[in-house]
């Protein structure tokens, strides 16, 4: 496997902030254009007038911030110390996987009782992968 395998996860997931970025100017325009808010309502965030069909996007975007970078730094520990074996790279795509099923059902029906069960995986997922990473570079010495 080439050492840089364990870059691709990351771009993934970064590329999917990216794209769930992109849904917020379209929620606010949306919204704009229907009378349903008015710029002074983003002036300090989001005042309390704004939908919450309008508010969802942007709290998707700052979950994609959060703790997956934790998830950046271990794949970035895994490059560097050359330790992304088969196992890093699965667990690096589950954790992708279980992100973008977590933004989607959260962008979409937003059951919260699936949402707590997709993420609680997500961050078992993402220990599982710091362990690796740390088996790697102290488990060589």
């Amino acid at each position: 496997m080439p050492a840089d395998a364990i870059l691709a996860p990351l771009f993934a997931l970064a590329g999917w902030t990216g794209l769930v970025l992109l849904l917020i100017p379209v929620a606010r325009i949306r919204a704009a254009l229907r009378g349903q808010v008015q710029a002074d309502d983003f002036r300090h965030g989001e005042s309390a007038r704004v939908p919450p069909a309008v508010s969802l996007p942007n709290r998707n975007y700052m979950n994609l911030l959060e703790l997956p970078v934790l998830f950046y730094v271990a794949g970035l520990i895994l490059y560097v110390s050359g330790g992304a074996g088969e196992l890093a790279l699965g667990l690096a795509w589950a954790y992708v996987a279980l992100r973008v099923l977590h933004s989607l059902v959260h962008l979409t029906y937003n059951h919260v009782l699936h949402r707590l069960a997709v993420f609680a995986l997500s961050n078992f997922v993402l220990a599982a992968l710091w362990v690796v990473a740390g088996l790697q570079v102290w488990g060589g010495r």
